[in-house]
């Protein structure tokens, strides 16, 4: 029988489609070394600038430490993450200098937390534009490479359009090709056609898949995908699964293994992270991943998972939790306007906000985001589609005061600044790299400040530490005064400390 093998999703992939991307430190450091033995082809760690953010902003904690702990728990199994070869700290604002991008790929190689690169295709010229220097730049810091084909549905985005797509990356002989179907927009019919066309154009270098459940296909493409020669697929492990994420990993080994596919992960451990991880999710109060039902509506606005739900987040916290459908609504209208940029990062966050505010307002593009007016300059390349993009609209774009900014800052943009010029210009010409690289992210101190005054990471305790888990609940609540605890005529009791000095 033909093995199968798994890429976890869960801290990442899991964390984003399905928390906004709030697991925490402890979290993963109960787990990761299970995962680690549980026989994934690679872990997917969250090493990169938008889970930084994350990690300081709002869950203050230190993302270095939480790079750091992976890379000395996770020993066993590579780690794969999204970038990895440099790029741009500021999430989707201004372009922070190239030199930046490539010292935080360089500290994170050097840690050990990133042993595979994963670098996204066909969104903004990448093939043709960054791929070329990007994949040496990877080898050299010792990665392995893998070029994510992104799939979408439009009018442009065609059987040719991916097998140019893929032809262009097997030039560049990554270790993988994956396709990355952000939108779970995959059907069993369609994944007969086009992964045939990958297949076929990537020759002798290994195909993944990598899609969500977020229109309840994904765990049946999945299968159909084995059938056609996948050897590879991206899941996650409940309850950071399912939902807006991944397949599950226990549902889809079980399912392969019916189909005749030998399972190359170990269930029985993975049933047991899955139950931990469960349990920390209801102490906190965090989703639960669960089947969807199919949903064809996600196949007008597209928007992936983890923006949806980080768009979901976003509004409840400005009273407007009731209006998602009519910001998805705007979305497909926007989409089209756009030229159908593929609703994967960063386009389909612009294009979620450029909704909001329109939906908020009441008024259509009287307020533009920046990145649309450097969409509609081309700065993003023809991948983007902004070839496609309604004239009217365009020129409407590029006859903003705004528009004339940015393109006057684009042309004294820094390309060539060392590290040295960096600091300088921050006024920390002795900080030191990770501190550096912080910075940029944050694009200041104030909420490193306030991560490092919110003290250490919570820690996670499961059912497999019973004592300490009762002990720390004793110490939650004023209501219990003791417990006792007594097995085969031993017994004890634990006492709050109040009760003890009574």
């Amino acid at each position: 029988m033909s093995e199968v093998r798994f890429l976890d999703t869960t801290f990442r992939d899991g964390s984003q489609s399905l928390w906004a991307m709030g697991i925490r430190y402890g979290m993963m450091e109960a787990l990761a070394g299970d995962l680690d033995r549980a026989g994934f082809s690679h872990i997917e760690v969250p090493a990169n600038a938008i889970f930084f953010k994350k990690m300081v902003r709002d869950l203050r904690e230190d993302p270095w430490d939480t790079m750091r702990m992976l890379a000395r728990t996770i020993t066993r199994t590579p780690t794969t993450c999204m970038g990895g070869a440099g790029g741009n700290l500021n999430g989707f604002g201004t372009p922070t200098a190239p030199v930046l991008g490539e010292l935080f790929a360089e500290k994170l190689a050097e840690i050990g937390v990133m042993n595979r690169a994963q670098l996204m295709a066909n969104t903004a010229d990448q093939t043709t534009r960054q791929f070329p220097t990007a994949v040496p730049r990877a080898r050299e810091l010792g990665l392995t490479v893998a070029l994510a084909v992104c799939y979408t549905i439009s009018p442009r985005h065609t059987d040719e359009h991916f097998a140019e797509t893929t032809r262009r990356c097997a030039a560049l002989k990554p270790d993988v090709i994956y396709i990355k179907d952000a939108g779970g927009l995959l059907t069993v019919d369609r994944i007969r056609t086009l992964l045939p066309v990958v297949l076929r154009e990537a020759g002798d270098i290994p195909v993944e898949l990598h899609s969500h459940c977020t229109t309840g296909l994904a765990p049946v493409v999945y299968l159909e995908a084995l059938q056609l020669g996948v050897k590879t697929l991206h899941c996650g492990v409940p309850p950071l699964a399912d939902g807006s994420a991944q397949p599950s990993v226990l549902t889809t080994a079980r399912n392969a293994r019916i189909l005749g596919f030998t399972p190359t992960v170990d269930e029985e451990l993975l049933a047991s992270v899955s139950a931990r991880l469960g349990e920390f999710a209801r102490r906190d109060g965090m989703p639960l991943g669960v089947p969807l039902a199919h949903d064809a509506d996600h196949y007008r606005h597209q928007i992936p998972g983890g923006v949806i739900s980080n768009l979901r987040h976003q509004l409840a916290g400005i009273g407007m939790a009731d209006r998602l459908a009519d910001v998805l609504e705007e979305c497909v209208r926007i989409r089209e306007e756009l030229g159908y940029p593929i609703m994967i990062t960063p386009y389909s966050q612009y294009v979620a906000t450029q909704a909001a505010i329109h939906v908020a307002s009441g008024k259509r593009y009287d307020v533009v985001i920046d990145e649309l007016v450097r969409f509609a300059q081309g700065a993003y390349g023809e991948d983007s589609g902004y070839t496609w993009m309604d004239p009217d609209l365009r020129d409407r774009f590029l006859a903003l005061p705004r528009a004339a900014q940015l393109a006057e800052a684009g042309r004294h943009a820094p390309v060539d600044v060392g590290l040295d010029d960096v600091r300088r210009s921050i006024g920390a010409p002795g900080i030191s790299d990770e501190e550096l690289i912080l910075r940029a992210i944050m694009q200041g101190t104030a909420e490193i400040d306030a991560m490092r005054a919110a003290g250490p990471p919570r820690t996670y305790h499961s059912g497999d530490l019973p004592l300490r888990t009762l002990i720390d609940r004793l110490g939650e609540t004023s209501r219990v005064r003791y417990v006792q605890v007594a097995r085969r005529g031993t017994s004890m009791e634990l006492r709050t400390r109040q009760e003890a000095t009574s």
